[in-house]
């Protein structure tokens, strides 16, 4: 029989309404996981007892309507508000943070029955694409203890593919929920902008970031969608209806498609791995075989656009401002893209987020005739603790970020919902995903096709060490 963390969470889900399992007895397991095998850098804070009462409290029994995933463990990104817990931001200038209020997705977490065992590992304010976090250990991919979970979403990937929670969330404003499912092995999903919540704060005014699930089937990703997704009374936009649930969408045949591909990154002079050219190439040869139109393409997006996203990027750090007196306490990278973003005038702003929008409306003109795109999630399988990091030099740090992910951003700058799908191991075991952007709002499509490419090339069998 399958141990409890062999199973998805689906399959979890469907024990608990069976009655062979609870919610409790699936918070101990994995409670009990976390405490003998987190040397993955996963959770920053953990919430045992709390999470024991919550499993207690919901009972054995998930009540009428609940959904599937009423009773399974999870954690919280340690961006996300929750009330009554500590939420430092990956930043040692809120160590001592207990928030009175929660996140739309944290509400929507607990409306759907799921119990957080903690809060997850995160770089401060989310802004790297690596996750190491001042006072605790970096955040890992369990394929490889030497090499880096990816960002900022790492403690909640390295907590998903170590088998420390069946599925959580993250979220993602440059590829936070991409970039680390490439690193673990795992699927994540970005949204389409507007699909979730980001009340009560509001904290990105200018559209590039939302919360999405990480899992490690694509029926997980879409079930947690399904939870998180939809607007809260007040938001300023919201996307439409879908017309599905996001789960059903995965039981849907996509039909025959036009796929739109490139490998050309975004930014300029980057040299690209040949794992993630194979991972790609391999891709494309397996959505012909399903009976899909593969197309080249040249890079849709202007490269005049990355600037502008710079620009964007260092205002949106600069509003992540520390406590007063505690200023000196924040990392040289946001201190470094702090000042950057003060330097920027109001109207400056403006027309860069104009400018940005006109870009994207570029690209997404320049696809509309394609039901997809695909791209490399990365330019390289998973590097090293520390490769991209550079104190003493924040710029470069920057720097090596681009050109690690020269992807990612543009699906954040459109708006288009983007997954990440773990199709490729390197020869000595390195997961290496790829990347498959869908229509406008289309995430209902996007999971569809990625649900077809996980039947035909199953990776759910895959358990890196020590699992």
């Amino acid at each position: 029989m399958a141990d409890l963390h062999d199973l998805t969470a689906l399959e979890q889900g469907a024990l608990v309404r069976r009655g062979e399992t609870s919610p409790l007895e699936l918070a101990e397991h994995y409670l009990d996981r976390v405490e003998r095998l987190d040397d993955v850098g996963a959770f920053v804070h953990r919430t045992a007892e709390q999470a024991r009462e919550r499993a207690a409290a919901l009972g054995a029994v998930p009540p009428e309507g609940a959904g599937p995933l009423w009773g399974v463990p999870t954690a919280v990104k340690d961006l996300h508000l929750t009330a009554g817990v500590r939420t430092a931001f990956g930043s040692a200038a809120y160590d001592d943070f207990v928030p009175e209020v929660s996140d739309g997705v944290v509400l929507s977490l607990e409306e759907a029955g799921l119990v957080s065992l903690g809060k997850t590992a995160t770089p401060e304010f989310g802004s790297p694409c690596y996750t190491e976090p001042e006072g605790h250990p970096p955040a890992v991919t369990p394929w490889d203890r030497t090499r880096m979970a990816g960002g900022s979403s790492g403690g909640a990937a390295a907590a998903v593919a170590a088998g420390l929670v069946p599925l959580a969330q993250g979220s993602d404003g440059g590829g936070s929920i991409r970039i680390p499912a490439s690193c673990c092995g795992l699927v994540g999903l970005k949204p389409a902008r507007g699909r979730i919540s980001g009340f009560p704060m509001y904290g990105d005014p200018i559209g590039l970031a939302t919360a999405g699930p990480i899992a490690r089937t694509v029926r997980d990703a879409a079930a947690l969608l399904d939870v998180l997704a939809g607007p809260r009374t007040g938001d300023p936009s919201w996307a439409p209806e879908p017309g599905t649930s996001f789960l059903d969408a995965c039981d849907r045949e996509p039909g025959r498609l036009r796929i739109a591909r490139f490998a050309e990154p975004v930014i300029a002079d980057v040299a690209v791995d040949p794992e993630c050219l194979t991972a790609w190439d391999d891709a494309s040869r397996l959505l012909e075989r399903l009976g899909h139109e593969v197309v080249d393409v040249p890079v849709p997006m202007n490269r005049d656009a990355v600037p502008v996203f710079h620009t964007c990027w260092a205002v949106l750090t600069a509003m992540s401002s520390a406590p007063e007196g505690r200023e000196h306490l924040l990392r040289p990278l946001t201190r470094w893209l702090s000042e950057r973003g003060r330097a920027v005038t109001g109207p400056e702003l403006g027309l860069a987020i104009g400018a940005m929008r006109r870009h994207a409306a570029e690209a997404v003109r320049a696809l509309a005739a394609y039901d997809a795109v695909l791209t490399p999630t990365l330019a390289a399988p998973p590097l090293p603790v520390g490769a991209l990091r550079d104190d003493a030099d924040p710029a470069a740090d920057f720097e090596a970020q681009k050109r690690f992910t020269p992807w990612t951003s543009a699906w954040n700058v459109t708006g288009m919902p983007a997954i990440s799908l773990p199709l490729h191991w390197t020869p000595d075991g390195l997961p290496v995903g790829v990347m498959l952007a869908g229509r406008p709002v289309g995430e209902a499509g996007l999971l569809a096709l990625a649900a077809q490419v996980e039947q035909a090339a199953p990776w759910h069998h895959r358990r890196p060490p020590g699992w």
